[in-house]
């Protein structure tokens, strides 16, 4: 892999690092031992700035090149996953029930390999700003930082962010411009019934034949209330109801994802979804009640900035091994208020053949942890350009 020289050295102390904040993961915006150990690593460093407990744990440092210029941001997801580790590694998770299932350590390490070359080198003509965000899994945390005001607060121009992709070549890279991944809504549904005795039905409203119909009925907005050529998903993923073999219970609790691209989309499932929602219970003697939550926005990658990065991924790998147009996927990602509030671009580095994220067997892939480094130094070497 033609990764930076410079870099290509720190590949044994990089995965020092990861592993150590592999071991030690943490939720949310509850990153307080990882911040710390990113923030020493950036002070040893020699970073210009550090402005940490931004969203909590959040911190955006400042390196300044050999000449003036605008200021280009570069974000790391830092929070780990509620989940028990199964992958048998010497550096496994020491945090019962906490566990860095998606790479998020694998995140940090590459931008702190980066935040190294860039504060050795400075090659480069204005400032980049490191952002090492916390809660990106849960909270939003780079919405938080956002409303924070850190895009005005450090005059950030545009911003890039990297993402392992398990299954994907090792050291490759893929993006496309425009949406790449999906908005992400949470919908709950409380049906009330009566109850009873399960050996006299008569006497009850059934609430399980209410939420059975509502769940089935529920699949017709993609079907047939919206355009088939348009991207959206509706998943059940909860169901609660009942106590006993011998009780119709008096409630059920219907709970699921919605992924959508257009915020159109978003108000006619949130809609029709409730329209359904009270119909149907109501054909079964029941009611229905739906709590509709809009989460992350789509992320949508500027065109022009995501060609740029294209250009600097192929000088890192070579341009066989960039995919540009990829298309965009379901799956959600909180930098997405980052794009909406900058242009920017988000990549995805492969990982080679591993187990997939959030899975008790993942690992994130020591190997690519200088590849995505080179990235992000070359990324701010090319668009932060000295004159000469």
């Amino acid at each position: 892999m033609a990764v930076i020289n410079r870099i290509a050295g720190y590949a044994e102390e990089m995965t020092g690092w990861r592993r150590h904040l592999h071991a030690h993961p943490e939720l949310s915006f509850d990153c307080f031992n990882t911040a710390a150990y990113v923030a020493d690593k950036l002070r040893e460093f020699g970073v210009d700035e550090l402005h940490e407990g931004i969203a909590t744990t959040g911190m955006v440092a400042l390196i300044r090149g050999r000449g003036t210029g605008p200021v280009v941001g570069l974000r790391a997801d830092m929070d780990a996953l509620p989940i028990i580790e199964e992958t048998g590694a010497d550096y496994a998770s020491v945090n019962a029930g906490k566990m860095h299932a998606c790479g998020h350590d694998g995140h940090t390490t590459m931008l702190l390999g980066a935040a190294k070359y860039l504060a050795e080198t400075r090659n480069f003509a204005g400032t980049v700003a490191l952002i090492f965000q916390p809660a990106e899994e849960d909270g939003g945390g780079a919405g938080v930082m956002v409303s924070e005001g850190i895009m005005d607060r450090f005059a950030i121009r545009d911003v890039y962010a990297l993402h392992n992709a398990p299954g994907v070549e090792e050291g490759s890279f893929y993006t496309t411009p425009g949406p790449i991944m999906a908005a992400v809504d949470t919908f709950h549904i409380d049906v009330k019934g009566a109850g009873g005795h399960g050996a006299m039905p008569h006497e009850t409203r059934d609430p399980i034949m209410a939420t059975v119909g509502i769940v089935q009925a529920i699949q017709i907005i993609v079907s047939r209330n919206h355009y088939a050529l348009d991207d959206l998903v509706i998943s059940v993923t909860q169901i609660h109801t009942g106590s006993a073999e011998n009780i119709v219970p008096e409630t059920a609790y219907i709970n699921g994802t919605v992924r959508t691209f257009d915020p159109a989309v978003q108000g006619m499932v949130e809609r029709r979804m409730g329209e359904i929602a009270q119909g149907v219970a109501a054909g079964y003697g029941c009611a229905a009640v739906l709590r509709y939550d809009r989460h992350y926005p789509a992320t949508i990658n500027d065109a022009d900035r995501a060609a740029f990065a294209v250009g600097v991924a192929a000088e890192v790998v070579g341009e066989g091994r960039v995919k540009p147009d990829a298309g965009r996927e379901m799956g959600a990602e909180d930098f997405s208020y980052m794009l909406e509030s900058r242009p920017g671009a988000y990549l995805f580095l492969g990982q080679g053949d591993s187990s997939g994220l959030h899975t008790p067997q993942y690992d994130f892939n020591d190997a690519i942890a200088p590849v995505g480094a080179s990235f992000f130094a070359r990324l701010v070497e090319r668009a932060l350009p000295q004159e000469g």
